[in-house]
């Protein structure tokens, strides 16, 4: 084997990198749970001591913790003072939690893959499937706090109002099916926003349901946005002005199946909104930093979930608009469009 020094150089330059990150991963995750972050964005400058008695810490591991965030440009160091602090971008990132930028969801994420590695090893090799419920708790905490951010920013500012009609519809009363609301972030948000709607989140997955029903009794809405446990084929009620699935219908074993249940359950005139992650429709276009993260999910989480249910159809968290367009299509829907897109999501909106 003959093997170019320079480009072998280059791989392993790449590689501390990578295992810089995924190890600096641990203590972001960790900063997350004490408090760290909050307390630094809080406080301004300080010594490790000073953080540590400020987050009820031990000082010499706060001390290390502040090396390892500012060795990964996660905080500011002053040798002069011997102080960190964050920057105000950092501290939007990672410390403000009703940000769009906040980023910290996403090491939960990260802790789940590495816990369930095992048993997804086991997948791999054997086929089979891993379900969503399967997968450690992490995962589903993960999921609330990663993807909230972006539906805060973009689902009732522009996404919905991207909709033919649909915004106004809500406004004046309508009635939303949300499928695979998991915690009930989005539905939580759509009847925050519109007050006169009624929203009916459902998820396969009884504990989700029982969180979401606790997050819209926290958020006041309990009495216009409810949650029952049902299948994505099945789900009960008819006549709705809007269905909506939320990066959820890659990860479902018969895509094609939802979809003509989604169909009948819409009043005629009445809109499904499908939120998937963002993808072109060539693999080689999608080799990229997101593309990177997308297919790792989709490894790991989206296509173990569809293969361990009926069909196992395994779209994949990298689809791409047409192969999603073209499940919609053959569940009876005459009219598929990308309504609005993020760098990480795209909209597409379904109509009979």
């Amino acid at each position: 084997m003959q093997v170019d020094q320079d480009k072998l150089n280059a791989f392993m330059g790449k590689f501390v990198a990578d295992i810089g990150a995924a190890a600096h991963g641990v203590t972001v995750l960790i900063g997350e749970k004490l408090g760290l972050f909050k307390a630094m964005a809080a406080g301004g400058p300080m010594t490790p001591a000073e953080l540590a008695t400020k987050a009820g810490c031990a000082e010499r591991y706060v001390r290390e913790w502040l090396a390892a965030q500012a060795a990964s440009g996660f905080a500011e160091y002053a040798p002069a003072t011997g102080k960190y602090h964050l920057s105000p971008e950092q501290a939007f990132a990672l410390a403000d939690e009703s940000s769009p930028a906040y980023v910290p969801g996403a090491y939960y994420v990260l802790s789940s893959l590495w816990k369930d590695e095992p048993r997804i090893a086991e997948s791999v090799q054997s086929g089979k499937g891993m379900g969503w419920h399967e997968h450690h708790a992490d995962l589903f905490v993960g999921t609330e706090k990663f993807f909230r951010p972006g539906y805060v920013a973009n689902l009732v500012g522009s996404w919905l109002p991207a909709l033919d009609g649909v915004e106004a519809r809500l406004q004046s009363g309508g009635t939303i099916a949300d499928v695979g609301c998991g915690h009930g972030v989005t539905s939580v948000l759509m009847a925050q926003a519109y007050p006169k709607s009624r929203i009916t989140g459902f998820d396969f997955h009884r504990p989700s349901i029982e969180r979401a029903r606790a997050v819209a009794e926290a958020a006041g809405v309990a009495d216009r946005c409810t949650f029952e446990v049902a299948p994505a084929k099945g789900f009960p009620g008819k006549d709705y002005d809007l269905v909506t699935f939320f990066d959820c219908l890659h990860d479902m074993g018969d895509p094609t199946g939802a979809a003509a249940h989604v169909y009948k359950s819409l009043k005629p005139g009445g809109t499904w909104m499908i939120v998937e992650p963002f993808a072109h429709d060539s693999t080689e276009q999608n080799l990229n930093p997101v593309g990177r993260v997308f297919y790792a999910a989709s490894l790991c989480v989206c296509c173990p979930a569809s293969l361990s249910q009926e069909v196992g159809a395994a779209l994949g968290a990298q689809a791409g608009e047409a192969r999603i367009s073209d499940v919609v299509r053959k569940g009876g829907f005459k009219k598929v469009r990308r309504a609005a897109e993020t760098p990480f999501n795209m909209v597409l909106e379904a109509r009979k």
